[in-house]
């Protein structure tokens, strides 16, 4: 359930501004690691600006997501570099270890499998991004081994 006295809190921050969309909704955004649509009518609500504006750039910008996302977020890059030097294995090894197809989000909300473009890091390729924290000339034994601390950490096997 989406709190929205935090999304409030977020909007008062910025003076409830019009002006300042973009901005409160990377934050709301960074808050519940997607823009629930409560959070989406909250804000058309308090800042009066139409929801089809808050979809028109929650749609534009790739960054914004609108349906709920794991815990942690493993981004592949898969820039030229990167896929030059295994990314789809890596892709193909997250599916297997978290038998999710890219893009999707596991059952239990842990992990959320995500494929970008190019990050701009060519020389760590293939890189593999967890929760913000880059993991370089990743290879697919390590991945797993990566994924496995993480569930461990969260209490599973």
């Amino acid at each position: 359930m989406t709190d929205l006295a935090n999304v409030d809190a977020i909007i008062d921050s910025y003076g409830a501004e019009p002006a300042s969309l973009l901005a409160i909704m990377q934050d709301v955004q960074d808050a519940e690691n997607y823009l629930p649509r409560e959070a989406v009518d909250q804000i058309a609500k308090r800042l009066a600006v139409p929801i089809s504006r808050i979809y028109s750039m929650a749609t534009f910008f790739e960054s914004f997501h609108l349906e709920p996302r794991g815990k942690h977020i493993c981004t592949v890059c898969m820039g030229t570099a990167c896929h030059v030097r295994g990314a789809q294995r890596l892709v193909e090894q997250l599916e297997r270890d978290l038998a999710v197809p890219s893009g999707g989000t596991t059952a239990d909300m842990l992990f959320t499998i995500e494929e970008v473009n190019c990050v701009g890091a060519c020389a760590l390729g293939p890189l593999v991004i967890i929760d913000g924290d880059y993991h370089g000339n990743m290879k697919s034994g390590s991945l797993t081994k990566v994924v496995k601390q993480l569930r461990k950490a969260e209490g599973g096997k």
